[in-house]
């Protein structure tokens, strides 16, 4: 099975503020036209570390897939790069240059020279068209391996992927077919999962298993090939229902499904509203739950309750009862639960409160301890939860734990 090395060029790929979104939705392409991704790399916008990682790459894979730094300024070295690292020169294509004359000529804008920088070529390659941008991508093949630059931005990137690069690969993707399957889990730890899902391994020797921790949630990758889509379904499915036999109620969703979405859902099977009532998340909740697309058919708003006379103004939680038992508690977090539904007509209503941090806290509910209420046609409750971290990942958490309760209770 020939392999294939993504490497994601950019220095603020590096910072906290930027994820590369383009590996991940790369390697899903790869991975249906049957290649495997051994490694992928981010290296910044330095020259000798760049041209160092594309001889590792191309000494160690058959195609190593290139994204980013394809731009006309000084920091985009890409092309540079990548010609020292080949031992070939780069060309100017008079033909590329009048082309982004006539994309700029289209916008009205004068064009720089230092645009020039994207008319050059690997000796030997080809130009791959960039309808979306200026950045034109690059296929260099040589000795049975190739060597592929595309542009960073998405809109640019996923459609010369599609239209000019997944033809080329196909021929070279053998007669293996790679297909993969992903569940998502919440409620379990890493290490109590893989104790369930250990005896399952010997059972399926064909199927490549990977777990992953985020800060939300687990992820379960099971990864099998065949000759077709349907010989390597026959070798994955079985192990995906045992694993949904064995996590049971813990696997909430598969592939790209978030827990918002599973809980609209079932929402919308069951005919039933939702309001939410939030305090330590401050709306995160009905953040997540409006992400979803047609969530208007379920979802009826939030009480957003910040304060104690909010908190009673609002929703008519006692004061009595926050002075007695404080606004962090479980009698206050049903209280809220059951003012919202009262108010808003919905069906469902899911109340928040809770010590984020970095203050605040006693000693009975330290920072981390949240409450949830819950009160829906036939009842109304509270869970107390604790959670490590952060403020923003203390709400974070909270916020997916009070997704994931109503989830359990519209099961049953």
């Amino acid at each position: 099975m020939p392999s294939v090395e993504i490497i994601a060029v950019g220095s603020e790929l590096l910072t906290p503020e930027r994820v590369d979104t383009n590996s991940l939705w790369l390697t899903a392409q790869l991975n249906e036209l049957g290649f495997e991704v051994t490694a992928k790399s981010i290296i910044g916008d330095h020259r000798d570390r760049l041209t160092q990682a594309y001889r590792q790459a191309l000494a160690s894979a058959d195609i190593v897939i290139s994204t980013g730094g394809l731009g006309p300024t000084e920091d985009d070295v890409t092309r540079d790069c990548a010609a020292e690292a080949l031992g070939v020169r780069l060309e100017h294509w008079e033909s590329l240059w009048e082309d982004l004359k006539a994309k700029f000529a289209r916008m009205g804008r004068p064009i720089p020279e230092n645009n020039r920088r994207q008319a050059l070529v690997l000796q030997g390659g080809e130009s791959l068209a960039n309808p979306n941008g200026t950045a034109p991508g690059q296929w260099f093949a040589r000795e049975g391996r190739a060597l592929i630059l595309l542009p960073g931005p998405p809109r640019e990137l996923k459609p010369m992927f599609s239209h000019h690069v997944m033809e080329r690969l196909r021929p070279l993707a053998g007669s293996n077919v790679l297909v993969r399957r992903t569940l998502k889990v919440y409620g379990l730890g890493e290490s109590a999962m893989d104790e369930l899902l250990a005896p399952l391994y010997p059972q399926h020797p064909e199927v490549t298993v990977t777990t992953l921790f985020t800060p939300l949630d687990l992820e379960v990758h099971l990864l099998a090939s065949g000759t077709t889509s349907e010989l390597g379904l026959q070798k994955v499915t079985p192990f995906e229902q045992a694993v949904r036999e064995v996590l049971g109620v813990y696997v909430y969703g598969e592939s790209l499904q978030s827990l918002a979405e599973v809980v609209g859902q079932q929402l919308l099977a069951a005919g039933k509203t939702l309001v939410t009532a939030e305090s330590i998340t401050g709306g995160l909740v009905a953040q997540r739950v409006t992400e979803v697309a047609g969530s208007s058919r379920y979802f009826l708003g939030s009480f957003v309750t910040y304060s104690e006379e909010m908190k009673h103004r609002l929703l008519g939680v006692p004061e009595g009862m926050l002075a007695q038992y404080s606004a962090v508690s479980a009698p206050v977090a049903e209280a809220m639960a059951a003012g919202a539904r009262d108010r808003s007509g919905a069906d469902y209503a899911l109340a928040l409160t809770g010590y984020a941090g970095p203050d605040g806290g006693t000693e009975e509910d330290p920072v981390g301890t949240v409450y949830l209420g819950l009160a829906g046609p036939d009842v109304v409750k509270s869970k107390r939860v604790k959670f490590p971290g952060d403020r923003e990942l203390v709400r974070s958490r909270c916020a997916q734990a009070a997704l994931d309760w109503l989830r359990r209770s519209l099961l049953t």
